[in-house]
């Protein structure tokens, strides 16, 4: 038996869009369940997103951290941001992420996952990079304001974090899929086995 995730969709009798933010917006759908009875579901629509898990030569991965008002926390992280644009390439926004967020660009891509954050109360894909061969990006650094003018950045080992998402102390779902990804993939049939940085992302259709 293979165990893999397959697209399936469920009759929708009515849909209505109540709240509709900057960028995202809620939706309610009425579904018909398999038995025939139709259920109220309310969900985020959400753009999509991307992280970078940027390891260094040193077996560092970099992170931030950053106040997230919703969890009342500062989040160590990966850098990570919105695709902003529909249909945009997913490895150039990654690419912009990481040289807006850390001033850093990397040589080496892969697609380390893909992952859907809480698909049982929004629709966001979230595609995790590895990105290698890490050095300092050319230029002026990109200017950040709000949240992001008061983050920290550091490089830490990935045992380190590995740890620290086992023992609780680590919670952002991008840093937890990411390093445990990371961790599996090392041990596994190895970093060059990942898919190519341009793999299709069926949750998120791109032009290359």
């Amino acid at each position: 038996m293979t165990i893999r995730d397959t697209p399936e969709e469920w009759r929708v009798t009515a849909t209505a869009t109540p709240f509709t933010g900057n960028k995202t917006s809620v939706r309610t759908d009425d579904v018909v369940m398999p038995d025939g009875t139709v259920v109220r579901r309310d969900y985020q629509v959400h753009p999509g997103s991307v992280a970078v898990l940027a390891l260094d030569g040193e077996g560092r991965v970099l992170v931030l951290r950053q106040y997230r008002h919703p969890v009342r926390h500062k989040l160590w992280e990966i850098p990570a941001g919105l695709l902003d644009v529909p249909g945009e390439n997913p490895l150039h926004a990654a690419q912009r992420e990481l040289y807006e967020e850390a001033h850093v660009k990397a040589e080496d891509w892969r697609v380390l996952t893909d992952v859907y954050t809480t698909p049982g109360g929004c629709d966001e894909a979230v595609r995790i990079f590895l990105a290698r061969e890490l050095s300092e990006a050319e230029g002026e650094r990109y200017e950040v304001s709000e949240e992001e003018a008061d983050m920290e950045l550091a490089r830490v080992p990935l045992e380190s974090l590995v740890r620290g998402v086992l023992a609780g102390e680590l919670h952002n779902n991008c840093l937890v899929v990411g390093v445990l990804s990371l961790t599996a993939a090392l041990r596994g049939d190895g970093l060059d086995a990942l898919r190519a940085a341009d793999a299709e992302w069926p949750a998120r259709p791109f032009s290359a």
